[in-house]
């Protein structure tokens, strides 16, 4: 996205540009994502586990022509992690074919310099010098805790980190920056102040069809339909404690065609259920129903 607050694409625009990278929006949400992008403020995407959160933000960096920067969160991220670390291994070697040669002193600058530094996710998007400010995908921010919650509060706001042998490098252009959660926790009121706020759910029926399409070309109409009916009665089974996602929905009709089918029968949805599924229990318990009936429903809807 260059700087100029104009070249952003209007929502109708941004539909279309999504559309040609196999990514569906409807019209709330791409009214929402172009005042975050016009704007020029974080974008905090929540929903469902597989609803297509992560998705956005590498489709958002094709129709930006930029490059995606992900930082992956996990429960004891570190801050200095995800900022920058120096490569220690070449550092020692640097020292070992010093010895003798130079002094403490004199080796000191040279191996806290930027030829030694390894930079991580946060100070890659600060210090980006690509023609168009890079989108930077911070992913799954619920899984960490609080206290990077407030550093990323912090970082949000100057765009900038310090590495303190070098300095503090500010982002001449900030990034565009996504944030994903799963509500696994409850974000700070801090964080969701500094963003521009997008709910995203389980596609209806209509839509996920679309996708279908879209993204397993070749399918048979007929196969299309059952197997985004049967994920709809699927996600409504109380025994699965995950409910499947649009990545699943896709993989399952992939694996389908793949075997040749052209329609659902017990025998196929007995044999493609890693597809949906993935733990033993659920798999057991869903073998357990009457597939029959549920196949039955499918088909007469």
């Amino acid at each position: 996205m260059p700087g100029r607050r104009q070249s952003t694409p209007d929502p109708r625009e941004l539909g279309r540009l999504l559309e040609n990278s196999s990514y569906i929006a409807d019209p709330s949400m791409l009214t929402t994502l172009y005042i975050a992008l016009t704007l020029k403020r974080p974008l905090l995407v929540e929903g469902e586990p597989g609803c297509g959160k992560t998705e956005l933000a590498k489709v958002l960096s094709d129709v930006l022509s930029t490059d995606l920067i992900r930082l992956q969160c996990y429960e004891g991220l570190d801050v200095n992690s995800t900022i920058y670390e120096w490569d220690y291994l070449r550092q020692l070697l640097k020292i070992k074919m010093e010895e003798g040669r130079s002094s403490s002193r004199e080796i000191e600058p040279e191996i806290f310099s930027r030829r030694f530094l390894l930079k991580r996710p946060l100070l890659k998007a600060v210090t980006h010098r690509g023609k168009n400010p890079p989108v930077l995908l911070i992913d799954e921010v619920d899984r960490a805790d609080e206290e990077f919650e407030g550093f990323l509060l912090e970082f949000l706001g100057e765009f900038q980190v310090t590495v303190p042998e070098l300095g503090t490098f500010r982002a001449r252009r900030p990034p565009v920056v996504v944030i994903t959660s799963n509500r696994t926790r409850e974000l700070g009121d801090g964080l969701r102040r500094r963003c521009i706020y997008l709910r995203v759910d389980l596609p209806s029926v209509e839509k996920e069809l679309m996708i279908v399409r879209m993204k397993v070309p070749g399918i048979r109409e007929k196969l299309a339909k059952e197997v985004v009916h049967m994920m709809e009665k699927l996600r409504k089974m109380e025994m699965l404690t995950k409910k499947p996602g649009v990545a699943e929905t896709i993989d399952w009709a992939s694996a389908l065609l793949a075997l040749g089918r052209e329609e659902l029968d017990r025998q196929s949805v007995e044999e493609t259920l890693g597809c949906v599924v993935k733990t033993s229990d659920e798999l057991q318990q869903l073998q357990l129903q009457d597939l029959d009936a549920v196949i039955a429903e499918v088909k007469a809807s």
